[in-house]
């Protein structure tokens, strides 16, 4: 891809995270009344980074609970270090903002992470290769930015279907798999930068549904199986299965590749569903 032609606004946004406790979360990131939760698990991530001074390519996995609504506007990181042992390093992070209804301060999202050095072991198992994956070049229907429907992150993501179906379409399951990008590409695709992206997809089961309804990340696991800053930027393929669905909640899992087949993640969520 060719260098952007101006500063991402990401870049900007996670330096500042790395860097400070007091933040700014950006206008335009929206995600029905809430900010893009990839937004706030890269800026999440950012702090972990930067308090710690911590290598993103060590990043073995981390959970992200999303216990409130992110609002455009003022938001405070707060982090803690659980745990630096010799190899494994495991960290906390929370986002606190203003909370409307109580009128106090109040936690609206926590990760923890574990990061993990290189060490020998006896058990080596091949990372995963997708078999299936569309040529980068292959013409594929983009989803697009609908203004009042689609979510206004849209502006900032590309994301081109291969398999299944958009949101409330009535598809027969919740699998589905793609390409994704930014529109306009960042710097350096840096680990926050991998990571806000690969929350772009809507929730896979929310294809089932017939008609428009409310549903949401409630947890998110991704598990790092290398270091995506190796990759430099470029359409990442990504495939989801839903695992199960029932009560108003999904579950599902899915990996992200490289174009080469190459497993660079696994992501898990757990999804309410209000329809």
């Amino acid at each position: 891809m060719t260098a952007p032609a101006e500063t991402h606004p990401l870049d900007l946004l996670f330096a500042q995270s790395a860097g400070a406790a007091d933040i700014e979360i950006p206008a335009g990131w929206g995600q029905g009344r809430a900010t893009f939760g990839g937004l706030v698990a890269g800026v999440l991530i950012a702090r972990g980074l930067g308090a710690y001074d911590l290598d993103g390519g060590t990043l073995r996995a981390a959970t992200i609970s999303f216990v409130a609504p992110v609002a455009a506007g003022p938001a405070r990181l707060e982090s803690e270090l659980l745990r630096r042992g010799t190899s494994v390093t495991q960290v906390e992070i929370r986002l606190r903002q203003h909370d409307p209804r109580t009128g106090e301060d109040a936690v609206a999202a926590v990760m923890l992470a574990s990061f993990g050095t290189e060490r020998e072991s006896s058990v080596e198992l091949p990372r995963p290769t997708a078999t299936a994956i569309a040529a980068p070049d292959t013409d594929l229907p983009e989803i697009p930015f609908l203004p009042g429907i689609v979510p206004d992150f849209f502006t900032h993501v590309r994301m081109r279907l291969a398999r299944g179906r958009v949101p409330f379409s009535g598809a027969p399951d919740g699998d589905l798999a793609g390409f994704m990008s930014f529109r306009n590409p960042p710097a350096a695709m840096t680990l926050p930068h991998v990571i806000a992206l690969i929350d772009a997809w809507p929730p896979a089961p929310g294809q089932m549904l017939r008609r428009p309804a409310a549903m949401g990340t409630l947890t998110w696991t991704i598990e790092m199986l290398a270091d995506p800053a190796a990759y430099g930027n470029q359409e990442w393929w990504y495939e989801v299965r839903t695992d199960a669905a029932h009560h108003g909640y999904a579950h599902s899992h899915a990996t992200v590749f490289t174009p080469a087949g190459e497993a660079v993640a696994i992501s898990r969520q757990t999804i309410t569903i209000f329809g």
